[in-house]
């Protein structure tokens, strides 16, 4: 997909998960389109190479369930950005692949804290830079599984229901003060999380898109571009949807 030469411009943006998938395809268009960016990610290893693909002004090797690793992390990055006027929250897992009653507490646990606790981490860390200079866009990344639950992914389907209704909060909180805040909700595409499933699941998420695919990251980053971008000025608290047909709400 073309770029669009200068979008972001003089915009800086930190980006969690951002060493693979979502998170890496989305800060490598923030920069290829002018923008600075800042990589948050749990495996300094993955991190470093990131960085060196995408161009990345510095890294953060954390743990996003981590408050206060959040914490210090968005004070280490404002430093080398000089400001931050995005965040794309796409650091995420899906946990055991397992019916409710045998599901192992401490994946449910996990499940939450990365991929719920962490978009709040986040935005509780980042928003009052962004107050400071009266401009963000804020995306988080949720799921069509947090709209419609995926079977055997009850910790999934709950925490990106929870980041959806986060998200509509926090929207609704920063309206009129130049902070705009999103949630997209991708059905599953090409990306290393499928690893983390059998391939039974994989099989039974395509079998309901409509379109009869996994979707390209390509296809989600460019969305996650048009909401962290300044075109994005007057939908917020709201969802939009990279799932082939499969939601339509």
């Amino acid at each position: 997909m073309s770029a669009y030469q200068g979008r972001f411009a003089g915009r800086t943006a930190v980006v969690t998960g951002g060493a693979s998938g979502l998170g890496k395809a989305s800060a490598a268009r923030i920069v290829a389109e002018g923008g600075k960016v800042v990589l948050w990610d749990l495996n300094p290893e993955a991190l470093k190479a990131a960085a060196e693909d995408v161009g990345a002004t510095h890294v953060v090797a954390l743990d996003v369930s981590d408050a206060d690793a959040v914490a210090a992390a968005a004070e280490e990055s404002n430093k080398a950005l000089g400001r931050i006027d995005i965040l794309v929250a796409s650091a995420g897992i899906t946990g055991a692949t397992t019916p409710v009653h045998e599901f192992p507490i401490d994946s449910w646990k996990r499940v939450v804290d990365i991929n719920l606790n962490g978009v709040f981490y986040c935005s509780r860390a980042i928003v009052p830079y962004m107050l400071a200079n009266s401009y963000g866009r804020i995306v988080n990344v949720a799921s069509v599984a947090g709209k419609e639950g995926n079977p055997n992914a009850s910790a999934y389907s709950a925490s990106k229901a929870g980041v959806i209704g986060f998200t509509k909060s926090l929207g609704k909180e920063l309206a009129g003060k130049g902070v705009i805040a999103n949630s997209l909700t991708p059905a599953t595409f090409e990306s290393p999380i499928l690893a983390q499933l059998p391939q039974s699941q994989v099989d039974y998420m395509r079998s309901k898109i409509p379109m009869g695919r996994l979707g390209e990251v390509e296809e989600s980053a460019a969305m996650v571009c048009f909401m962290a971008s300044e075109e994005c000025s007057f939908t917020t608290a709201s969802t939009f949807d990279t799932s082939g047909g499969r939601t339509t709400y």
